[in-house]
């Protein structure tokens, strides 16, 4: 059975409460929540405040993900509004396994993202010691754009390193993912999807997610 991720980013900001109430009376796992600098990416998101208020009320695991620069400067700020789970770019990142012992230390979930352009062969030497990959499906800083097509290789080739050395590694897929193609993206190896307009826009959102929850492979 797949994680389930609703991402906050594409929910209706006017109320906030409404839509993490919804997660909440949902099948989903966990929640998404992405944090733009307007630097790393170029997009400004939300930040502290919003997480601060939002992990008051979500039930669900609260799965951060960082597109900043510098993100060891923030790291401790955001376990202390809520995070379970925080992904550091390994693109923002010179000194990537500090970073992660960092986030370890604090006693949370450890991710690594990773953008469409860079070879998930440069996590070798650190996938023994993370929690979580999350893939980027779509170039970061947008929502709503379409899956690229070429992650399935890279996820593939991801479960092959993570399974021959007897892992328990988490792939998380970020962007694009829908109920059309999650049977795909699943049966490549993903354990997490990440969805964002798919659900929040959707006519009926929990049952989206009960979809996505039951999908069964191609």
């Amino acid at each position: 059975m797949p994680i389930i991720a609703p991402s906050l980013l594409a929910a209706d900001f006017l109320h906030l409460e409404k839509e993490c109430m919804m997660v909440n009376e949902s099948e989903a796992q966990w929640l998404h929540l992405d944090v733009m600098d307007g630097r790393f990416v170029p997009n400004i998101s939300f930040g502290l405040p919003v997480i601060e208020m939002v992990t008051k009320i979500n039930r669900k695991v609260n799965d951060v993900h960082l597109m900043i620069v510098e993100p060891e400067k923030y790291v401790e700020v955001f376990k202390d509004a809520g995070a379970d789970v925080i992904s550091v770019h390994i693109e923002a990142c010179p000194h990537l396994h500090r970073n992660i012992e960092q986030i370890k230390n604090l006693g949370l979930q450890a991710g690594v993202a990773v953008n469409p352009h860079t070879p998930v062969s440069l996590l070798s030497d650190i996938i023994a010691d993370i929690d979580v990959v999350n893939l980027m499906s779509v170039n970061p800083g947008f929502g709503g754009q379409k899956f690229i097509p070429y992650t399935l290789n890279k996820i593939r080739e991801l479960r092959q390193m993570i399974d021959d050395r007897g892992l328990n590694v988490k792939i998380e897929i970020d962007g694009g993912v829908t109920v059309e193609n999650a049977s795909e993206i699943l049966e490549a190896g993903a354990d997490v999807l990440v969805v964002g307009s798919t659900v929040f826009r959707s006519k009926n959102p929990l049952e989206t997610i009960r979809r996505l929850i039951n999908t069964q492979y191609a």
